[in-house]
């Protein structure tokens, strides 16, 4: 649940933390019980957070546009980094056959 800010006439400022469906519903004062309506007082205080916080906070910004390959912009499939085709473990025999290299000789291959 959020915490919401309100301002009441006769006490002042006061915080209560309220269900997202009764963000718009005036809140009763904790001092002197009267209605209150939602105060937004600006921006939130994003540099009294943690470094670690604001780091992972501009990682998210710079990454919304754009985001970073793993692979370092070579696409799926990309031959310049695998080395060409790897050579098959399918081996065929003298009558026509196939066998696999490294297969157990009693499994019935598909």
């Amino acid at each position: 649940m959020p915490l919401y800010d309100y301002r009441c006439e006769a006490c002042g400022e006061f915080a209560v933390l309220r269900p997202l469906a009764q963000w718009r519903d005036p809140a009763a004062c904790p001092d002197c019980g009267a209605s209150c309506a939602r105060y937004v007082s600006g921006a939130p205080a994003v540099s009294a957070l943690s470094s670690a916080v604001n780091r992972a906070r501009a990682l998210n910004e710079r990454n919304a546009a754009e985001p970073r390959s793993s692979r370092g912009g070579h696409g799926m499939g990309c031959g310049c980094c695998q080395g060409g085709k790897l050579p098959s473990k399918t081996r065929r025999t003298a009558d026509g056959g196939k066998t696999f290299a490294g297969a157990r000789p009693w499994m019935i291959s598909h």
